[in-house]
């Protein structure tokens, strides 16, 4: 089994051949490809780490769609002060499919 550790969107996300991964929200069109930079490369009992053997590594990826993920509500109170705050977020997301890693 063939697998990678990726850098995306602020994260490291472990990676293969077909998989479907949502990011914080990366440039670029819909359809259009993607690299991201490997930071480990396991080939079954082969695990490669090494940042100029790395450097040789592509993992490709196609950007599917852009979507927001979950509203989250952010409530403040203050007791006794009459202080309320209410405030609601929603991250924008892109899902993206690994189509190769080589």
């Amino acid at each position: 089994m063939v697998y990678a550790i990726v850098r995306a969107g602020g994260r490291q996300e472990k990676v293969s051949v077909g998989d479907y991964v949502t990011l914080n929200r990366v440039p670029g069109e819909v359809g259009s490809t993607l690299e991201l930079p490997a930071l480990l490369l396991v080939d079954g009992d082969k695990v490669t780490s090494a940042a100029a053997d790395l450097a040789k590594v592509k993992v490709t990826a196609e950007i599917l769609e852009d979507l927001r993920g979950p509203k989250i509500v952010i409530q403040k109170f203050k007791n006794k002060t009459g202080y309320k705050k209410r405030q609601g977020h929603r991250q924008e997301l892109t899902k993206i499919k690994i189509t190769g890693i080589k």
